[in-house]
């Protein structure tokens, strides 16, 4: 009796040890302020889209202090813009994009920080509606387009920015995350690189479709590098279930041989899993792009 005593209070112990480890992660030191690291600078703008008739955004663009306005500068765009520019955020982007630059383990690269779209009610006395869904879940190349009409053309007239797709990355957690592949998936000629933070690949707006779409390209998959993150954690809801639905997106870009890489923890639906390995993320999602590429990229 003794012995099944102490063995269940171990299990209890095990069990709260493990529960406890569970989405425990940690913010490493390319996420942090380093001294001696050039700082970029980061500004607020706002916008009111044509493409998306009736909203307003904010976003932000971070420009590294190694731009020189000679030399066009890689660019990254980020939905869900604000979490993922602040710098007490999960992910703090522009403090460890100083620090990769500066370790030269990413390219010069500016950041567009893009927050999804408001519309106004008729009744003043609401709140704007928001139009996230809509923009992010929604499988069509309406989304490029925004970028590629109204964004990438107003950032440009302040900096000199890459216009081939090597040269541009989008990422993005939860919808965001299945926006940032949307929009790769529907023009591999505008962006060629995509980070998906909990990426909601499942049936908000029909999405679920991507993991059958990937495998019929296995004979001319498309050139984009794609990389995913989730953990089991992750939600279960009417929509779907997020873990196998990045698990399924992960086999069928093995499947079709894209370059792809996957990171599968124990996290829930949320930051710190990404935020944790954002840095090693960056420097695989870039690795193309420094010099001497053609060996490192082996």
């Amino acid at each position: 009796m003794l012995w099944r005593t102490t063995m269940a209070v171990l299990l209890v112990l095990l069990g709260g040890s493990v529960l406890r480890a569970a989405d425990d992660y940690k913010l490493g030191p390319d996420s942090q302020e380093q001294a001696g690291v050039p700082k970029g600078k980061v500004t607020k703008y706002h916008w009111k889209s044509e493409i998306f008739p009736g909203t307003e955004r904010d976003y932000w663009v971070y420009v590294p202090a190694q731009y020189d306005g000679k030399t066009p500068a890689c660019v990254m765009v980020f939905q869900d813009g604000d979490g993922y520019q602040k710098a007490n955020g999960q992910f703090r982007v522009p403090i460890v994009f100083d620090n990769l630059i500066h370790k030269k383990e990413m390219p010069v690269t500016i950041g567009i920080f893009i927050n999804p779209g408001t519309k106004q009610p008729a009744d003043k006395d609401k709140k704007p509606e928001s139009n996230r869904s809509f923009e992010y879940d929604t499988l069509s190349d309406q989304y490029a387009k925004f970028l590629e009409k109204e964004i990438l053309p107003e950032v440009a007239k302040n900096y000199k920015l890459r216009e081939d797709a090597a040269g541009r990355a989008i990422g993005g957690i939860s919808s965001g995350g299945i926006c940032a592949f949307t929009v790769a998936w529907e023009r591999p000629d505008l962006f060629s690189k995509v980070l998906s933070h909990v990426g909601s690949f499942t049936n908000i707006r029909g999405g679920d479709v991507y993991p059958g779409l990937i495998r019929r390209t296995v004979d001319k998959p498309k050139a984009i590098r794609v990389f995913l993150q989730d953990g089991s954690g992750d939600l279960d809801n009417k929509f779907g279930n997020w873990p196998l639905a990045n698990q399924s997106m992960a086999s069928a870009l093995k499947f079709a041989k894209y370059d792809y890489k996957f990171e599968y923890g124990d996290g829930g639906h949320n930051g710190k899993h990404g935020g944790a390995i954002l840095p090693d993320s960056l420097r695989w999602l870039w690795k193309d792009q420094l010099e001497g590429s053609d060996k490192k990229d082996k």
